[in-house]
């Protein structure tokens, strides 16, 4: 019989939290030690414990901390994808060239890749509630310089800013749902996505509408921030996961090859997005659209890229899921952007960006997984690392772009886009290689 002090002392035990797999193990993957934070009003953020672990078949679990990331990355997303068709109409207001036109890219690409180099440092500084708000507040401050600016200088100025604020921002929501959900992050990520991928929908539409009216498109950078203002003040003292230092982040490790290739192919996807973005409303302006009609039917890759991320999310919920679907998307990509650049009919080039934002749709969030799953325990590290490689590679790609339709013309330039797509296939494969022979390695006594 059982007596009380044994029954004691195995609830406890019962209650202790489950160690991670050894390192060593073939085919897992480590994923950030945690504890529970307590807030002022005494409540514990979730314990890393109830999440997902590696080879956990169990489904996400979508508590407060989970959902109001989603909501603060739809808020990023409107900004974003209202950024590259008010960057079109704001060409039509000052007369700038294509080249111009690309530096909006550079400069918002390069705060991104300033963001990203800084982060693990702030992130050690400061906790993932106090980061995620004051880059909100940020994000805001630079959506309010960019639509009262008028003038390239101003506006430009405001991107800088707005890629830094905006980039910080997603990298600790991009943290937060890693911290969380551990190997299940494929879906997580995926999941945040759909609402990116509804904003993203819906950002050129209100933009365009606006844009017809005495109120002007400028107002639509300020939807976003009344949201997370009511974000704020509802949620501002939710307990969020906070990360156990990694001793060997401390003591310099560095990130395996698997993981910087996953990196670069992550950049890479964005920069095929990135360049349809600012560039797709012109192809539909040389084939006859106005700049405002244009700048609206950009919503057709958005509709796409929302469908795509809803597919994806479906397909994910099963794990091992995400090389055959990045491998899909490349190829759908591939065949749609054909279709859109081949083509001199605005009805058929429509067709063509709504194909490409299906094949485009999971193409960040899947690669974004894969980079941290290699990361091998340096999560934050590798978020980080990667958001400086988005930063340089969203940079040049459209900054080379506009400067080869300047001397060649806009068709002749976006010969880039099946290069760039060829790439992230060989990178995918390439990062596939690497991580199947750093497994093969470990299993060598």
């Amino acid at each position: 019989m059982e007596t009380p002090a044994a029954r004691a002392t195995s609830r406890m035990v019962a209650r202790l939290p489950l160690l991670p797999p050894a390192p060593s193990t073939p085919h897992t993957v480590r994923v950030y030690r945690y504890t529970g934070s307590s807030d002022r009003d005494g409540s514990t953020a979730p314990s890393r414990a109830t999440a997902p672990q590696p080879g956990d078949g169990r489904p996400i679990v979508r508590d407060a901390a989970t959902v109001v990331s989603y909501a603060v990355l739809g808020c990023y997303t409107f900004w974003l994808y209202a950024f590259g068709p008010a960057v079109t109409l704001l060409r039509e207001e000052l007369r700038f060239s294509y080249t111009t036109l690309s530096l909006y890219s550079v400069v918002w690409a390069g705060g991104a890749a300033l963001a990203g180099a800084g982060f693990v440092r702030v992130a050690r500084r400061l906790s993932r509630g106090s980061l995620l708000w004051l880059s909100t507040l940020a994000s805001v401050g630079g959506a309010t310089l960019f639509t009262l600016g008028r003038s390239a200088p101003a506006t430009l100025t405001a991107a800088a800013l707005f890629g830094f604020a905006g980039t910080m921002l997603l990298t600790v929501v991009q943290a937060i749902l890693s911290d969380r959900h551990g190997s299940r992050r494929d879906q997580a990520l995926t999941e945040a996505n759909i609402a990116a991928g509804a904003s993203a929908v819906l950002a050129p539409l209100v933009l365009g509408a606006l844009a017809l009216t005495v109120v002007g498109w400028r107002a639509t950078f300020a939807l976003p921030a009344l949201v997370l203002l009511l974000l704020y003040l509802r949620h501002r003292r939710l307990p969020l996961p906070s990360p156990a230092p990694d001793p060997a982040i401390g003591r310099g490790g560095r990130l395996p090859v698997a993981c910087w290739l996953f990196a670069v192919l992550t950049a890479v996807g964005s920069a095929i997005e990135f360049c349809l973005v600012y560039f797709g409303p012109q192809m539909l302006i040389d084939a006859g659209l106005s700049a405002a009609a244009a700048s609206t039917a950009l919503s057709s890759n958005y509709l796409g890229i929302l469908l795509g991320r809803l597919l994806g999310a479906g397909l994910t919920r099963r794990a091992g899921r995400a090389v055959p679907l990045l491998y899909a998307s490349l190829a759908l990509t591939g065949v749609s952007f054909l279709v859109f650049w081949l083509t001199d009919l605005p009805v058929l080039g429509v067709v063509g960006l709504f194909a490409c934002g299906v094949g485009i749709a999971n193409l960040y969030p899947l690669s974004l997984a894969l980079t941290l799953d290699a990361a091998r325990g340096r999560e934050d590290q590798a978020n980080a690392r990667s958001q400086v490689v988005v930063g340089l590679v969203a940079a040049a790609a459209p900054f080379l772009l506009g400067s080869l339709a300047d001397r060649h013309g806009l068709g002749a330039a976006f010969a880039l886009e099946p290069v760039l797509i060829g790439a992230a296939a060989l990178l995918l494969w390439s990062g596939i290689r690497a991580r199947r022979t750093a497994v093969c390695s470990s299993r060598i006594p």
